[in-house]
């Protein structure tokens, strides 16, 4: 199959070109300042807060193949902090590359598959797109808007043979924890005095999270399965658990367990 994944610089991008390309797959992948290049996979240089990088890339491989049999959206970052004290301008790059940025890319990707009868399209969300995780609020909502509306492109596209598929992975140790934009406003630690502790859990728990090569083995068996399901939670028990127990108890309820959990 010809695949195309955004973001495959490092963490999950980088594990899942690998891993896909050695399944023998043939894979392109998006990057911005790519390092340590994989053998096997075509690298396209693509910024996805730039439409015309988004098209160019998707006419690259299309020129190339022929058709995009799977299109992965995966590329993204984290903003964290108190909601308060985030600039707007953050709140505004957290939508512009997380959600904007798989819109970008599905406005070019979507006319290739209807043409060529169907296709596969892998949305990488979050369990934060399923929980309003504090002092993470910025990227939660970004994720949010990504489950919106893959739902709806998923009931839209149905009928053209085109499977949109959510992913939505727990913690992982990756460098998205290095790389994300914290609030280091000192008033911000005075007005929010759990912010420390609660940022302090919040990096514990990815870095001694599962690693990307366990989510590239999964992703490698759903880009097969000819009925995927609409989405995946890829995580530990107690983070699935966590998502169940959202479902099942009464928010205030829920909203005192998360808290208690981050340190609240």
């Amino acid at each position: 199959m010809v695949i195309l994944i955004t973001g495959i610089t490092s963490g999950f991008g980088r594990a899942m070109a690998a891993r896909l390309s050695a399944d023998g797959h043939k894979v392109y992948g998006t990057h911005r300042k790519a390092q340590d290049r994989l053998p096997g996979v075509t690298y396209i240089q693509a910024d996805v807060q730039k439409a015309e990088d988004c098209e160019a890339a998707v006419r690259q491989v299309v020129e190339a193949e022929g058709c995009i049999d799977v299109f992965i959206n995966n590329a993204g970052m984290g903003i964290g902090g108190p909601l308060e004290f985030s600039p707007l301008e953050d709140a505004e790059r957290q939508m512009d590359i997380n959600w904007m940025g798989m819109v970008r890319f599905l406005h070019y990707v979507l006319p290739v598959m209807r043409r060529q009868g169907g296709g596969k399209i892998l949305c990488f969300s979050s369990i934060g797109g399923l929980l309003g995780l504090p002092f993470q609020g910025l990227y939660s909502a970004s994720k949010f808007a990504i489950e919106g509306y893959c739902e709806a492109l998923r009931m839209e596209t149905k009928a053209l043979g085109i499977q949109v598929v959510v992913i939505e992975p727990g913690d992982f140790a990756t460098s998205f924890t290095a790389q994300r934009k914290s609030v280091e406003d000192p008033e911000a630690y005075e007005v929010y005095k759990t912010y420390a502790k609660s940022l302090a859990s919040i990096e514990k728990d990815e870095t001694s999270g599962l690693k990307p090569e366990y989510l590239a083995d999964k992703i490698a068996k759903i880009v097969t399965k000819k009925r995927p399901r609409c989405n995946y939670i890829i995580s530990t028990f107690e983070q699935r658990l966590s998502v169940t127990l959202k479902k099942i108890l009464p928010p205030r309820w829920f909203a005192g367990i998360l808290g208690s959990y981050y340190k609240l």
